[in-house]
């Protein structure tokens, strides 16, 4: 339209009356040929069909089976011969997909993103092991730790002065008798640490009937519920810039592990504390904190201006890596 009618009143006093900018309206004037159906001419210098046909018959010879095309091109030009220039070569081996890395490289194999749900207690474990300063530089504690995800109870943990598939081991065999673990309720999940992917774990577990999952190489974000809990034990003012020794260091996290399970009201399940998310009683505890909201809100309506208060409910499902949404398709 605004073409139609620039002729008679001018290009920008059309565009203006029918909104449009002068730029699409050029545009639609001379419209641009899309790149893909742009014909680029062939240059008059560039090789003939058959001086491409000779330089690849010489690529592709058995002399030249393991050469470079840098080292066929040096070779020809010994022998007196100049058939097209190096950069020529590559090129005409790469429109023939035949330009490619010759050494025997590593590959590394395509990791499954793991995608673990719990939806209540004694079903997804999470553990990992972090150091603890000793009393003298380069001197460390390992710090062993099992986490439920859903209720994020610690229901087993120990320090010891060395990082042990033994040690790891005996804390998990003990720890899934101690919470009465059935074949083939529980998952436990860990990063790729050479602990946890030892042999002797992977058996220990096979016998017990439990699954094992394991990070990405690298993605700390497959294993949020443990890096959470030891930034918890880390950032508590009490804790001490070292210890002075194993002892020390036990009867810490004896005290931490303590207020962790049975004190400590945490964000992600309610401000409820993990013992009682635990045990069965979030329901219980939730019910209770309604009825002293609900007689607050009866004495004084008038400062809840949102309405009547509910309490921070505990989620029903908690998710290492959610499944990511689909996408819908394209219209």
């Amino acid at each position: 339209m605004a073409l139609a009618l620039a002729p008679e009143v001018g290009m920008a006093r059309a565009c203006r009356a029918l909104g449009v900018s002068r730029a699409t309206a050029y545009r639609h004037r001379s419209p641009r040929v899309a790149a893909s159906a742009r014909t680029r001419p062939r240059s008059p210098l560039a090789l003939s069909e058959q001086e491409r046909a000779a330089v690849l018959a010489q690529l592709h010879a058995e002399r030249f089976a393991d050469a470079s095309p840098a080292a066929v091109y040096a070779t020809l030009l010994d022998e007196g011969t100049y058939l097209a220039s190096e950069r020529t070569m590559y090129r005409l081996l790469a429109e023939h997909a035949e330009v490619r890395e010759r050494r025997n490289q590593l590959r590394h194999p395509d990791y499954e993103r793991p995608e673990l749900l719990a939806t209540g207690p004694r079903e997804l474990w999470s553990w990992d092991i972090t150091k603890l300063r000793g009393p003298a530089k380069w001197t460390w504690f390992y710090l062993y730790v099992i986490l439920d995800v859903f209720s994020r109870y610690v229901p087993g943990w120990l320090v010891a002065s060395r990082e042990s598939a033994t040690l790891a081991e005996r804390l998990l065999a003990d720890t899934v008798e101690k919470e009465g673990i059935e074949p083939g309720q529980l998952t436990i999940h860990a990063d790729r640490g050479t602990s946890m992917r030892s042999r002797p774990v992977a058996l220990l577990l096979a016998d017990l009937g439990v699954e094992k999952t394991h990070s990405r190489p690298h993605v700390s974000n497959d294993n949020p519920f443990s890096e959470s809990q030891f930034r918890t034990l880390k950032y508590r003012p009490e804790f001490p810039a070292r210890f002075g020794s194993l002892e020390d260091a036990r009867a810490f996290c004896r005290e931490f592990f303590g207020w962790y399970n049975t004190e400590h009201r945490h964000s992600g399940i309610g401000l409820l504390t993990p013992a009682v998310v635990h045990a069965g009683l979030a329901g219980q505890v939730v019910a209770e904190r309604q009825v002293t909201l609900a007689r607050a809100y009866e004495a004084h309506p008038e400062r809840f201006v949102r309405g009547a208060p509910r309490p921070p409910a505990l989620p029903d499902a908690v998710w290492i890596n959610p499944p990511k949404p689909k996408e819908k398709p394209a219209r």
